[in-house]
C-alpha cells in the first residue's frame, strides 16, 4: 500500500530565515510520521562548535528544555497542521547560528545523527 513508502520525516519552511536585532523570529519546521508520534528537538549549533540542545517537544504539549533554558526562547507545537516553531523574542547577534529540528524516534533509532539541509 501506499502508506508503506510513507517516510518518518521533518522539514524547516526555509533554508534561512534574515532578522534584525531586537526583531521576533519564528523558525518553523513541517513533519511526517507514520504510526506513532516521535519527539521533535531543537538545536543550536554555532560554527566549529556541537551543537546546543535548545528544547525536546512532544506532541502531548509538554516541553523539556535545556538544562539553562534559554528565556528568550518559545517553542511550540501544532498538531493539526503537523508544525513545530521555535520563536526567539528579541534577536540578537548571539542567536546567529544553524538551528536543527529533529524527528527522535521514541522507540528504536538513532538520534545522535544530525542531517544538514
Amino acid at each position: 500500500s501506499s502508506g508503506e513508502s510513507t517516510q518518518d520525516s521533518i522539514t524547516p519552511t526555509s533554508s534561512a530565515v534574515y532578522a534584525k536585532e531586537e526583531q521576533a523570529v519564528t523558525l518553523s519546521c513541517v513533519y511526517e510520521y507514520t504510526l506513532t508520534m516521535n519527539n521533535i528537538q531543537w538545536y543550536r549549533q554555532y560554527s566549529n562548535a556541537a551543537p546546543d540542545f535548545l528544547v525536546l517537544l512532544m506532541e502531548s504539549g509538554a516541553n523539556q528544555t535545556a538544562k539553562t533554558p534559554h528565556p528568550h526562547m518559545s517553542a511550540k507545537i501544532y498538531k493539526s497542521v503537523k508544525r513545530v516553531d521555535l520563536e526567539i523574542f528579541s534577536a540578537s547577534v548571539s542567536d546567529s547560528a544553524l538551528y536543527y529540528c529533529i524527528l527522535q524516534p521514541t522507540v528504536t533509532g538513532n538520534s545522535n545523527t544530525l542531517y544538514k539541509n
